[in-house]
């Protein structure tokens, strides 16, 4: 194939590191370099915290563009799609394609494509919730990249995006690191003040409203009046840990919960974990859902967005609706009043995502939508002419776009069924 390798640019507007940039490396890591030359823009605070695991052939731009008032930036996201000559621009959450996309339109980069991560709640009143924003920026946009099923139908039912545009290619990751025999680091739980005999509730996820830290506090004193030596372990850093310290305080749970903050290693702290606990009011597709059940460590979550496509109530985990604390208490007491349904659940759960959730699959899947996408904008667009960007008329179509034009497309070979 000519012209490879083919330039794709990344780019991010997130100061944290969370699960979106966790894809994102994953991504970086194992795209083949035989088509494509990596590079990811973002701000600073972002990049700082990804050099670690940062693959070394991958460059690295620290630009940060969050606000229209950063006309700066913005010129130097052209300047950065023009000098290296990007063939692909892939933004990660809406609100880095609201900035990226448009200005990759107007610097002609072949291919354009977003990748929303998450229903967006904080969409509310009767123009954010109108979606019209982004309806426009779709103009621009040559295809949007579905976390999972449930965000697929959220593109499509309430953004109103165009159905021939959405792909669903489920999140994946490193199954291989994770195992059901790995046992904890020694001495970590005596590290934290814990009996080896306690049992341990985890949650690995950053302190923000989203995740439901609070729901499960509050949670947290029915379920040790029936199980009193049980402990929680929050992994994770956000803005909400002081007013999450203070409400663990007045609950008098200051003795139970530990703050561990960001950590790299997650294999550890999921080898601790007899539940793992996502009380998030929306998700993407979780990987901390994926990576506990890869450890064969039972999951509790609520049944919101993509979550139920892996922990599948009853089958692979316990499900209960969000902001309900009497309902997650009662799903976790059931847990560890059972420990043969806890590893029923965590053994199936292992299989379960084995199946589907792969890093490979993932990557494999992505770099098709890549390439096919790149051979589409050279039917109807020729580099440094004044061909249009985009040409309806000349757009390849393969037999499964065909097939499926009356549907939301999947790049992947089984639909999850999690009701």
């Amino acid at each position: 194939m000519a012209f490879l390798p083919i330039s794709v640019l990344f780019f991010s507007n997130a100061s944290v590191r969370g699960g979106t940039e966790e894809h994102i490396l994953t991504l970086l890591r194992g795209l083949d370099r035989r088509y494509f030359r990596l590079s990811l823009a973002c701000p600073p605070e972002c990049a700082e915290k990804l050099r670690p695991d940062f693959p070394a052939d991958v460059e690295l731009l620290p630009l940060c563009l969050q606000k229209l008032s950063q006309v700066r930036a913005a010129g130097r996201l052209a300047q950065t799609l023009r000098d290296r000559r990007v063939d692909i621009l892939h933004s990660h959450m809406f609100q880095a394609s609201l900035f990226a996309s448009p200005i990759g339109w107007l610097c002609r980069v072949p291919v354009i494509l977003e990748t929303p991560h998450v229903r967006e709640s904080w969409r509310h009143g009767w123009f954010k919730g109108s979606f019209a924003v982004d309806r426009l920026i779709s103009r621009s946009i040559d295809y949007y990249i579905a976390v999972s099923e449930a965000n697929a139908r959220y593109l499509l039912d309430q953004k109103g995006l165009p159905r021939e545009k959405i792909v669903v290619i489920q999140n994946g990751c490193d199954l291989g690191r994770f195992s059901p025999h790995q046992p904890s680091s020694p001495g970590l739980k005596r590290s934290l003040g814990f009996d080896e005999s306690d049992p341990i509730l985890m949650v690995v996820a950053r302190l923000e409203l989203q995740k439901g830290h609070t729901v499960l506090l509050n949670a947290l004193p029915a379920i040790r009046r029936e199980f009193p030596e049980a402990r929680l372990v929050c992994v994770g850093e956000g803005s909400l840990r002081p007013d999450l310290e203070r409400q663990a305080s007045l609950l008098g749970l200051e003795k139970s919960v530990r703050f561990m903050g960001y950590q790299p290693n997650v294999t550890d702290w999921l080898a601790l974990a007899d539940i793992t606990v996502l009380p998030s009011f929306f998700e993407g597709l979780p990987l901390v859902a994926i990576e506990s059940l890869a450890a064969g460590t039972v999951v509790v979550a609520t049944a919101v967005d993509g979550t139920p496509e892996v922990v599948v109530d009853g089958k692979t985990g316990l499900t209960v609706p969000p902001g309900d604390s009497s309902q997650l208490s009662d799903a976790i007491c059931r847990l560890l009043r059972d420990p043969v349904l806890r590893r029923k659940l965590g053994d199936a759960g292992r299989n379960w995502v084995w199946e589907r959730f792969s890093r490979e699959g993932q990557i494999q899947r992505t770099q098709e939508l890549y390439l096919r996408a790149w051979a589409e904008s050279k039917k109807g667009f020729t580099r440094g002419t004044e061909t249009p960007r985009r040409n309806d008329e000349c757009r390849m179509m393969n037999d499964e776009e065909k097939r499926q034009r009356s549907g939301v497309r999947s790049d992947k070979k089984e639909t999850v069924n999690a009701k």
